[in-house]
């Protein structure tokens, strides 16, 4: 008789601390013991040379998301889970954003009717908060985090959903009331607009120019700008797909002094360059995202960001607009760089780009790559220890892969709705050959076994600032500001 619905046999599982051998019996969904030599398993896994990994986390990703501009990403919940889990991801936190006039109930209610009914794998949301109101931040804000939303983003640039500084300062402090971790993006506005305007006056419109007009300038002084705020009212804030390195400096230092600060970078920023972008009319807009593309300068520093511990998250910032009329053609057959949806595809690329050219090529470790792509992911949005590790009583969500196998990418290979891939012809070592998602095949030998809607909504917990001492500055504190209470409710007159 059976003792356990599944067995995972004779792999090396690795997780963000320890690399060793152990079969997996797996119930209910849940890992239920590790030990060896584990027999009675309704289903049998022979995982004999590979290794046996916490399914991938990927927890930046626009997907069946309008922009600002109304134009809809081309991955609805159903074809971004299944590219998702291909990759070796078991759980998905997409963005669900608001735009201004709109209720951030309306939002959510919205993004539970795409994503239910769709997503392969289990799923989890954070609000773009563009339209900071009161109503939004004392009655709509707590009431998302009563049900398990305890993260959300805002934007620097972009005039349609931009927040200004004394609008983060009250989106930051509602945060931390709160237990919720804030993201950004983070670039200067009034630069980029400046650049735009000079360089298109001057003829500039080609994609290549989209690189200069989105200077490193503006990423560092916004990042420079957004540690000064977090740290003033002491709240946690992400700095999402960093491509600086004088950017990523300012993150790494304000970690050493103590602030609430984390770091997020993606592939394309290690592996592609501002050269992508020139390529014959109109094909460089393939790689037009923001941040833009740099140099391989940069890449070696961002490396070195991502060996030290500047990074805690490897992303993809899947954001995914087709080559034609429907995404960054929609405004012509040749438009200019400033008339492109910014964005890229590489949901299902993410781990393996990391595992090809971190892991196999000795930048990383085996531990890091799965505390990148997976544990660090789950402890910052509050799903450790269900997600994000290989652990008894965790949820059995494990990625299988062949450390061996090696792929030429194409965009054939993708399963995203998308018609291009920026990773065309990139050789990839190790790849994710079965994905289980609470216990039950997603994806095996490159067949897609998961059904519409099989995925949960995941109800996280707060943000956990263990190891963050409370860090006021005196201005706030009333000890040393003659008694004034600035967090409490404020008096009415």
């Amino acid at each position: 008789m059976a003792q356990y619905d599944m067995v995972i046999r004779g792999g090396t599982i690795a997780t963000a601390s320890d690399t060793f051998k152990a079969d997996i019996g797996i119930n209910n969904g849940k890992i239920e013991v590790l030990a060896n030599n584990l027999a009675g398993g309704r289903e049998t896994i022979d995982a004999t040379g590979k290794l046996v990994l916490p399914g991938g986390i990927e927890s930046h990703a626009h997907i069946e998301q309008e922009s600002a501009t109304g134009a809809m990403t081309s991955d609805d919940y159903y074809s971004g889970s299944v590219s998702a889990a291909f990759g070796g991801n078991t759980t998905i936190i997409p963005f669900a954003a608001q735009h201004r006039g709109m209720s951030v109930s309306d939002v959510m209610r919205i993004y539970h009717d795409r994503a239910g009914p769709k997503s392969v794998i289990d799923y989890s949301y954070h609000l773009i908060i563009s339209d900071p109101t009161e109503k939004v931040l004392k009655e709509e804000l707590p009431e998302a985090f009563s049900q398990g939303i305890t993260s959300f983003k805002v934007f620097m640039t972009y005039d349609k959903m931009i927040v200004q500084d004394e609008q983060m300062l009250d989106i930051l402090v509602t945060a931390k009331e709160h237990g919720a971790l804030t993201m950004v993006h983070a670039e200067n506005n009034a630069m980029i607009k400046w650049m735009v305007n000079r360089l298109i006056a001057r003829g500039h419109t080609a994609a290549k120019f989209h690189a200069p007009s989105h200077p490193a300038a503006a990423e560092v002084e916004a990042i420079n700008r957004g540690i000064a705020l977090a740290s003033y009212v002491d709240a946690p804030l992400l700095f999402v797909h960093v491509s600086t390195d004088a950017g990523a400096n300012l993150v790494a230092s304000a970690r050493l002094n103590g602030h609430k600060i984390f770091g997020e970078t993606c592939p394309q920023y290690l592996t592609l360059t501002a050269n992508d972008l020139d390529r014959p009319d109109p094909h460089g807009i393939k790689y037009c995202c923001s941040p833009p593309l740099r140099d391989e300068a940069t890449q070696k520093a961002l490396w070195r960001h991502l060996q030290a511990g500047t990074f805690q998250l490897w992303s993809s910032d899947h954001a995914p607009y087709r080559f034609d009329a429907t995404g960054k053609l929609m405004n012509g057959a040749n438009p200019a760089f400033n008339q492109v949806a910014n964005g890229m595809p590489g949901i299902e690329m993410r781990a393996p780009i990391l595992f090809s050219e971190g892991v196999c090529k000795g930048r990383i470790s085996l531990n890091k790559f799965v505390a990148l792509t997976s544990t660090n992911a789950a402890k910052m949005f509050g799903l450790h220890p269900r997600k994000g590790t290989i652990a008894i009583g965790s949820d059995a969500d494990i990625a299988i892969w062949d450390p061996d196998k090696e792929t030429r990418i194409t965009q054939s290979l993708m399963h995203d709705n998308m018609d291009y891939t920026p990773f065309e012809g990139m050789n990839i070592k190790g790849w994710p050959i079965t994905t289980i998602n609470r216990g039950k095949f997603i994806v095996d030998n490159g067949e897609l076994k998961a059904s519409r809607g099989q995925g949960e909504f995941l109800k996280r917990k707060p943000f956990d600032n263990t190891g963050y001492s409370a860090n006021l500055p005196p201005e706030l504190d009333p000890n040393t500001n003659f008694g004034a209470d600035l967090f409490s409710p404020a008096s009415k007159t």
